[in-house]
């Protein structure tokens, strides 16, 4: 019996085939261990966020039915909302005095724990506990120090000026607005402190120990070695903490609850009323487009200016 050449072509063509796709596979094998949660982040992610485009141009209201397109009125609402106006004023004003304050004691706090003393041990993991407690129970926390009359704020305050003290911290203006700064100071100064004081460990003792030969003095060193280098840290911790601080939410909504009035709502307080109180769902969604819009502007800005190669010297 004669054997063609044909008849080795179709196993010799599937072995090729399977050498292909075996290296194919070795090549992409780390791409295809991690495309099953690619999927599904992406379905997780995309999805919602397509049809939040969607709900944003209907009139998507729990209070009326149907699902009628409406254009750009959901938006034309939120921006002559005079509330909204308040709510973004107001989240301004206490993410900067938030993130100020939280960077300056943050970064007194990194240098005076960066050289060892006696007790260090002790004392920072103290400094770090607020950092791990939920946003909800801190709110409560400094709620029972402000409370009248039984938060221990105004006694203490009374004791010292020598008259009595009653100051309503949580329903009136601005001691509410010092109550809200108090309260997330509080828990979030350790994470610039943490940040803070890495940037500082990781710069060389060299070039203090030139400064000190060249006659510098300690203003000087601080000027000239220690913020230079400490730059990128300090943009990275405002930049984490100022996205974060835009969207304080927890503690207003446990401390004042947006009182009195609207006089302490902020942007993330106001769309939740909007949407889960109110249910305006599609005016809320429009407004949550808005703001991402406008912190998106604000944390380009710092990431490019992170991200900028420093000058060759």
């Amino acid at each position: 019996m004669t054997v063609g050449v044909g008849d080795y072509a179709g196993p010799a063509r599937g072995r090729v085939m399977r050498d292909r796709v075996a290296a194919w596979v070795d090549k992409h094998f780390a791409l295809l261990l991690a495309l099953p949660a690619m999927v599904l982040i992406l379905a997780l992610s995309i999805y919602p966020l397509i049809y939040s485009i969607w709900v944003s141009f209907v009139n998507y209201d729990f209070q009326i039915p149907g699902h009628d397109f409406v254009g750009l009125r959901n938006f034309k609402e939120i921006i002559f909302d005079p509330i909204a106006a308040e709510s973004l004023k107001n989240t301004v004003v206490l993410a900067v005095a938030d993130v100020g304050i939280e960077f300056l004691l943050g970064l007194l706090l990194a240098l005076a724990m960066l050289k060892p003393f006696r007790g260090r041990a002790v004392v920072m993991p103290i400094v770090i506990v607020p950092l791990f407690i939920c946003p909800v129970i801190v709110g409560q926390f400094w709620s029972l120090l402000f409370q009248r009359p039984f938060g221990p704020v105004d006694y203490l305050l009374g004791q010292m000026l020598g008259h009595p003290v009653t100051i309503g911290w949580l329903t009136e203006r601005p001691w509410n607005y010092i109550a809200i700064i108090l309260a997330d100071v509080w828990q979030w100064t350790p994470f610039i402190f943490v940040i803070m004081l890495a940037g500082l460990t990781s710069i060389p003792a060299e070039m203090y120990e030139a400064a000190e030969l060249d006659g510098a003095s300690r203003w000087q060193a601080f000027r000239y070695v220690t913020l230079p280098h400490l730059v990128p840290a300090i943009l990275l911790a405002i930049t984490f903490r100022l996205l974060d601080a835009t969207k304080i939410f927890d503690i207003i909504f446990v401390m004042t609850g947006g009182g009195p009035g609207s006089s302490t709502y902020t942007v993330s307080f106001y769309l939740y009323q909007l949407g889960f109180q109110q249910f305006h769902l599609s005016v809320a969604t429009a407004g949550s487009w808005i703001f991402l819009v406008l912190t998106a502007i604000v944390v380009s800005i710092l990431v490019r200016r992170l991200l900028r190669p420093e000058p060759s010297k």
